[in-house]
């Protein structure tokens, strides 16, 4: 015990424990503490690890319906490359030509 004083020894006593006991209990509290946090990174470690599954499916749907598109539209694409290129080129000027020229002679076209 420490030097004589005028508080009672009994109080003096009950202080120390609770301050030892105080003392005592810090490194579980500071682990409980650790442990706590540790699950609340781990949670939104989840989080964060589920919502880029969903935006990886979504732009993985995204890219398999343009696919779908692209493989239903080949024919029209088609058609449309084949329509632009015969009418850039001197082809209808030259079928018209021929027309004509068969109009002139009298002879029949259907």
């Amino acid at each position: 015990m420490a030097l004589p004083t005028a508080v009672n020894d009994q109080i003096t006593d009950s202080v120390t424990q609770a301050n030892v006991k105080v003392l005592g209990d810090s490194p579980a509290m500071a682990m409980g503490a650790i442990y706590q946090s540790l699950a609340h990174s781990t949670g939104i470690l989840y989080e964060n690890a589920v919502s880029s599954q969903q935006q990886l499916q979504i732009a993985a749907q995204a890219a398999t319906n343009q696919g779908v598109i692209q493989i239903y539209s080949i024919d029209s694409m088609a058609g449309a490359v084949s329509t632009q290129k015969i009418s850039q080129s001197d082809v209808p000027d030259t079928m018209l030509a021929l027309l004509s020229s068969l109009k002139a002679t009298g002879l029949s076209v259907t």
